[in-house]
């Protein structure tokens, strides 16, 4: 394999033999570290390395050079190599520079000189950089394929699913991609029998069930053990967290996630406001940044698997799988999340994975290329999914009941949205029908205020009118509010079964139910508070009061 390259410009010749010297000392097995003094030549270089199918993987610019400003190189290099990630060099003096190249480059760091020593102010960023762009990057015709039909759920369930777990594909459209009909010419799978799968080592699998592709891609769906510390139900960002800091502090950790690791979250193209990362990080790339930092800390992840129930036996927790199997814990942490809401339309559920999403606007971007599509709901959720679709779609159409948009999403994604001229609101709005014969081909908009309906060609409606919390399968005995919120803490204390239930001398800690032992995390606690970060902070906290309950026992 040849290896990717990194480019380096400064007009400052002992900066750039610096950097140069330093890059190369560290990094000369895994990357080719090239200098040069001017970046207009530095661009002819990269214009070359494209034509010859070479990779570059990393740019570093000086900001002040006389033939170009490092911003507007960065630019520029970008259209070439899209996914390499960008590097500016500043002075003190050019802070500014820099922060406005965060908003207009999207650039992923600023480097201030000196970077002395580097052991400590160059190779971790390096590293870091180097670590993101490895995982999303995929050289073409590498990697697992995907062939099916656009507009199949039995397709969209796949890709999906491959997405959620952080494992990289190419998608290959049965009808409209070349190398598609070769492939289907060469096994001699049949159209009825899509979707098809080719892993890497050749072998095919035809239509197949999650448990069975799972099995082939090595995720676990069965415990190693019988007997666990704590248990932790979900792995949005609040089970990730909880599983974090409990394996981190010595507690034999079991994880459970019976879709896509990472939850709601893991499905934002891109998450603006997490604290660390001020040009924004995808909910993918969180995910991924959190499984890694699980797994290193010994973290035992099953997926996908689905809880049935959760009983009560000789003192421990007994955890039933659907699938029949079982598993014992002395705590559980719940944080199962909450589920999008469904559009009540007549007739919709047909159009569920052909035309119609729940949440999957980076699954289905490609497929609205030079399209109208329409997106149902106004939260932070949907204003993320319209500016992603944006950079595909021809228009993005965000329809909402309300009379502005601030009204129902964060001031930064509104203003963000303002900026990009293909996306339109239309307020005062409800979807009341769907149309089509096997897929989605319109809908109806029907106007609050006058009461006009009005028929619109849409091969894609993207639905993110709410949530509601996954609470379906938990035990009777386990409390929960009337809209379905699993009760801890204080609220228990206001039920009226509280006092026949609770036996225990002390208190229910915050964020334990009425079975002691049995803590909730995240958006399916009642009174939790929304968001990413107030997720990640409940995981942490319900670990410290797992340990507090199992020092007990």
């Amino acid at each position: 394999m040849k290896l990717p390259y990194i480019i380096i410009t400064d007009d400052d010749k002992q900066v750039l033999g610096a950097i140069q010297r330093d890059i190369r000392n560290k990094f000369r097995e895994q990357y080719r570290a090239v200098a040069i003094e001017n970046p207009l030549e530095a661009l002819e270089l990269i214009k070359e390395l494209k034509l010859k199918n070479e990779t570059v993987a990393l740019f570093i610019s000086d900001q002040r050079m006389p033939q170009m400003e490092g911003t507007e190189f960065l630019i520029k290099a970008r259209e070439i190599f899209p996914v390499a990630k960008q590097v500016l060099l500043t002075a003190y003096s050019d802070l500014d520079a820099a922060v406005k190249a965060i908003n207009q480059v999207k650039l992923d760091y600023y480097l201030l000189k000196p970077w002395s020593p580097p052991e400590e102010k160059l190779y971790p960023v390096i590293n870091d950089l180097m670590f993101d762009w490895q995982a999303t990057y995929f050289p073409e015709k590498e990697g697992i394929k995907v062939i099916g039909f656009q507009w199949s759920p039995k397709s969209h369930i796949l890709k999906e699913f491959l997405s959620g777990n952080l494992i990289p594909y190419s998608w290959l459209d049965a009808e409209h991609h070349e190398e598609a009909k070769k492939i289907l010419d060469i096994t001699k799978v049949p159209l009825e029998s899509l979707p098809l799968i080719v892993f890497d080592d050749g072998t095919t699998m035809t239509d197949p069930s999650l448990e069975s592709l799972s099995f082939k891609m090595g995720l676990k769906q069965k415990p190693a053990d019988k007997m666990y510390d704590v248990v932790i139900i979900g792995a949005g960002p609040a089970g990730l967290a909880a599983s974090v800091y409990g394996s981190c502090e010595g507690l034999k950790t079991l994880l459970i996630e019976k879709n896509n690791p990472g939850g709601q979250a893991s499905s934002s193209s891109l998450i603006e406001n997490y604290l660390g990362f001020p040009s924004g990080l995808s909910g993918a790339e969180l995910t991924r940044r959190a499984l890694a930092q699980t797994k290193r800390f010994g973290t035992e992840l099953l997926t996908p698997q689905e809880v049935h129930k959760i009983s009560i036996q000789d003192g421990y927790k007994k955890i039933e799988f659907k699938d029949q199997s079982v598993v014992y814990s002395k705590s559980i942490i719940i944080a199962c999340g909450i589920a999008y809401k469904q559009l009540d339309i007549s007739g919709i559920e047909k159009f569920t994975g052909c035309g119609v999403y729940y949440g999957a606007a980076p699954v289905e971007a490609h497929a609205c290329k030079d399209q109208a599509i329409y997106i149902a709901g106004g939260g932070n959720s949907a204003c993320q999914a319209a500016l992603h679709l944006a950079k595909f779609a021809r228009e993005v159409n965000i329809v909402i009941r309300k009379e502005k948009l601030s009204q129902t999403a964060a001031n930064y994604l509104v203003a963000n949205i303002s900026q990009i001229p293909n996306i339109k609101i239309i307020t005062h709005t409800d979807v009341v029908a769907v149309h089509g014969d096997q897929v989605l081909t319109g809908i109806t908009l029907k106007d609050a205020t006058t009461g006009t309906e009005t028929v619109l060609n849409a091969p894609a409606l993207f639905i993110y009118i709410g949530a509601k919390p996954e609470t379906g399968w938990i035990d009777p005995s386990i409390l929960i509010d009337e809209k379905g919120f699993i009760l801890t803490g204080k609220d228990l204390q206001k039920h009226k079964l509280y006092g026949t239930l609770w036996k225990l001398q002390r208190e229910p800690y915050s964020c334990e139910t009425i079975i002691p032992g049995i803590f909730v995390a995240g958006d399916v606690r009642s009174g939790a508070l929304t968001g990413i970060s107030s997720a990640v902070g409940e995981g942490s906290m319900a670990v410290r009061y797992a340990r507090k309950y199992l020092q007990e026992i």
